[in-house]
Parts: structure tokens; C-alpha cells; sequence
């Protein structure tokens, strides 16, 4: 059976300016290359600004085996975060979600979502698009990220969401919280700790992996994408949860989302950004 599976959502360029080079990604982005990458019939969905930023991520859809037709580009600004890491640690200077906020298919692209097998919607989406789905009963998933609160749950098939790492706070109170506001079932990845799976019947756990990470940037869109793309198979939960733990750590030991060819850092990029980078610097 081929599943017809469609991520819709948030894309951006990672610029990590303290290792001179940038990367492609975003939730719902690196699920669907994620996808394509398992072999599945995936599309993305998405919007980026009419900008050199926009281009590059284009370009390295049509080359992650995405069609760069699916994204929109619309007047205003391509999603673009920028980073400095020091001593492990990473420090946002900004993190400009451009054009992509809020996004909503236009019809003809919304229409081939309504007709997915199965829709997963990245983190930032807007309520709208939620209760399109819910009340289409078009089966879906959407990342919560660690903005619990951000969507309405009733009728939502399946929820993920980031958890607390430490092994002091305890999980299910949160999970019955997703449980209480509607949400069918609920994942939650909580880091070294694991991933804990609600079905509204009882709570599983899977173990993490032990790796000494590279880069832990996209590890949860592969366990998403893993998970899905082996319980969609009809693989029992178990056995799902396993195969997306061992693609997170997968993920962990590469730089970037999912492994590409990271690009060096154009100069008209950083004069764009130059006020940015200087106020950050004036402030260490």
C-alpha cells in the first residue's frame, strides 16, 4: 500500500554564525525530507519569502527529493534563525519566522492536503487549520513543541510535544492534561529521558538511545517522521516507538535536521543581519 503523506507548516534557514556555514530545516520540512528519505510518497507544504533566503531552501528541497512547486513564496521575509554556539551551549540571536507564521494553504494546495492519507502539521500552526481538520476527520498529526497550550485538542488524532528532560518532574500530569483537552493520543520525547506514549488507555516508554550527540537539531522531527511512517505501516506501537528512538539518535550524530550539504554563510546574508549580530556581540 502506497500512503500519500503530506507534512504542512514551518521551514527555516539555520545560520550558525560561530561555525561559519548554514542549514536547511524547520518541523515540518524535516519530516517530509525525513519521509522521502524512508522511501515514502511525501510532499511538503509550505511558504518562503520572494528572497535569496527563499532560493536556498527551494534548492535544497528539489535536492532533499521535494518538489520546491509545493512551497508558495509570498511578499515579505523567508523564515531564517540565527545561532552562535559557545561551549556546547547555543544562543538564539533571532529566531524571525517571516512569512511562514501563521501559515494556511491556498486553496488548490489546501485541497491536495484535505486528500492526504495523513496530514502533519508543524509547530506554529494556526488554530484554523486544526479545526479544518478535525472537522474534515482527515486523519493528522500536529507538533506542539513545548507551546502545550497553543491549539484546541478536541478530536485531534494525534499529538506530539516536547517534555521535561529531567527524571524529578513527573510526566503524567502532562499527559493527562493533553488528554483532558481532547487530544486522542499524545507522544511526548523528553530528551536523554525518553518518549512516553498516551492512547488514552494507558502510557507506554521507550528508552533513549545513549549517543554522544553532534548536533541534537531535528532529532525529534525524525522520531516523528519515523514513528509515523512505521505505525501508518501497522506496526504496534512498540515496535513504532523503537524505530523513531533510533532515528533521533541517528539525527544527533550529523549536524543539521537531516543530512545535507551545509553551506557556507554568503556575505550579503551577514551584512543583511549585521545590526543583529553586532548588538549581540556588544552584549557578551
Amino acid at each position: 500500500m502506497t500512503l500519500d503523506l503530506i507534512a504542512v507548516g514551518d521551514n527555516c534557514l539555520d545560520v550558525y554564525l560561530s561555525k561559519g556555514h548554514m542549514a536547511v530545516g524547520g518541523n515540518a520540512l524535516n519530516v517530509a525530507v525525513q519521509w522521502r528519505r524512508l522511501g515514502l510518497a511525501a510532499r511538503y507544504l509550505g511558504v518562503v519569502g520572494k528572497d535569496a533566503e527563499g532560493d536556498i531552501i527551494l534548492a535544497a528541497l528539489g535536492q532533499a527529493g521535494l518538489d520546491p512547486a509545493d512551497v508558495e513564496r509570498r511578499d515579505g521575509s523567508t523564515a531564517v534563525t540565527l545561532l552562535q554556539e559557545q561551549g556546547g551551549d547555543r544562543r538564539f540571536l533571532l529566531e524571525d519566522l517571516g512569512v511562514g507564521l501563521g501559515y494556511v494553504p491556498e486553496p488548490g494546495r489546501k485541497s491536495l492536503m484535505m486528500a492526504a492519507d495523513w496530514v502533519h502539521l508543524g509547530t506554529n500552526t494556526p488554530v484554523s487549520l486544526v479545526q479544518d481538520l478535525v472537522r474534515s476527520g482527515r486523519p493528522f498529526s500536529v507538533d506542539l513543541s513545548t507551546r502545550h497550550d497553543a491549539l484546541p485538542l478536541d478530536g485531534v488524532p494525534l499529538a506530539f510535544a516536547s517534555g521535561p528532560e529531567r527524571a524529578d518532574i513527573p510526566v503524567e500530569p502532562i499527559l493527562a492534561a493533553f488528554r483532558r483537552r481532547g487530544a486522542r493520543r499524545t507522544i511526548m520525547t523528553c530528551g536523554s529521558r525518553g518518549a512516553y506514549l498516551d492512547d488514552g488507555v494507558g502510557v507506554r516508554h521507550v528508552a533513549a538511545w545513549v549517543v554522544d550527540p553532534v548536533d541534537t537539531c531535528g532529532a525529534g522531527d525524525s522520531f516523528i517522521a519515523s514513528f509515523l511512517a512505521a505505525w501508518l505501516k501497522g506496526l504496534p506501537d512498540d515496535d513504532a516507538l523503537l524505530e523513531a528512538t533510533a532515528a533521533a539518535a541517528a539525527t544527533c550524530l550529523h549536524e543539521a535536521g537531516y543530512p545535507q550539504t551545509l553551506g557556507r554563510i554568503p556575505s550579503w546574508l551577514l551584512e543583511k543581519y549585521a545590526d543583529v549580530i553586532a548588538s549581540a556581540e556588544v552584549q557578551e
